[in-house]
C-alpha cells in the first residue's frame, strides 16, 4: 500500500511538473500574442485619430478659402455647407457675363417672377443626379441700365415616381430645402443665393431684397 501510495505522488508530482513545463512554456508566446494585438489596437487607434484630424483640418482650410462676401452673406451656416456654396460661385462665376451663358446653351424661358428675377435654363442639366457645379437655372436681374446681373442659381431634379416624396440630398446638412413641383414641372427645385444676400436664407426661393425691373 505504501509503495502504491508514494507511486501515486510521484505519478501527481511529474504530471504537476510537465503542467507547470508547459504553462512556461505557453507563456512567453501568450505574452507575444497580447502585445501584438495591444500593437495593432493603438496602430488603428492612431489612424483613427490621424483621420479625424484630417477631416477637421479640410473643414477649416475649406472655410478658410470660402470669399469674404459670401462669408459675410452666410456667415450661420456650416462651414461644409458654406465651402460648397463657394465651389458654386467658382463655377458659376463666368455666367456674371449674360453672354457666357448664352454661348453655355442656356435659354431665356420667359418666366420672371416677383423677389427672384429671370430664368435662363440649360434643360440638359435637369437629371437625377444632383451636381452642385452644373446649376440648370440661373436666375439674374435687370439693372439700370438693362444689363443682366447675376443673383443666384438653380437646381432641378425631375421627381422620382416611385418615390415621390423624398426629396434630393442636394447640399451637406439640412439647411436646403427642395420645393416640390415646381409651378407643375414635374421638378423638385432649390435656390442658392451665392451672387446676392438673400436676407431670408441663401436656399429661401424669394428674396425680399430683389426687386425685379
Amino acid at each position: 500500500m505504501k509503495k502504491l501510495f508514494t507511486a501515486a505522488r510521484m505519478y501527481e508530482d511529474n504530471t504537476f511538473a510537465e503542467t507547470q513545463n508547459q504553462f512556461l512554456t505557453l507563456t512567453p508566446l501568450v505574452v507575444l500574442v497580447v502585445l501584438l494585438i495591444t500593437l495593432v489596437l493603438s496602430s488603428c487607434q492612431k489612424q483613427l485619430d490621424g483621420k479625424a484630424q484630417e477631416v477637421n483640418q479640410v473643414t477649416k482650410n475649406a472655410a478658410a478659402n470660402v470669399d469674404d462676401e459670401l462669408r459675410t452673406f452666410y456667415s450661420g451656416l456650416d462651414p461644409q455647407t458654406l465651402w460648397e456654396l463657394q465651389q458654386v460661385r467658382a463655377a458659376t462665376a463666368r455666367y456674371r457675363n449674360v453672354n457666357n451663358a448664352f454661348n453655355d446653351n442656356y435659354v431665356d424661358i420667359n418666366l420672371k417672377l416677383p423677389n427672384m428675377g429671370y430664368h435662363f435654363l440649360k434643360s440638359a442639366l435637369v437629371t437625377p443626379v444632383f451636381d452642385l457645379r452644373k446649376p440648370p437655372i440661373l436666375v439674374y436681374n435687370k439693372t439700370e441700365d438693362g444689363s443682366f446681373q447675376l443673383l443666384a442659381v438653380e437646381y432641378a431634379i425631375p421627381i422620382d415616381q416611385q418615390h415621390p416624396d423624398i426629396a434630393p440630398e442636394g447640399f451637406t446638412g439640412d439647411a436646403d430645402q427642395w420645393n416640390f413641383n415646381t409651378l407643375n414641372t414635374g421638378w423638385w427645385t432649390l435656390h442658392a443665393w451665392i451672387w446676392k444676400n438673400n436676407p431670408d436664407g441663401v436656399f429661401e426661393p424669394m428674396n425680399p431684397d430683389v426687386e425685379v425691373r
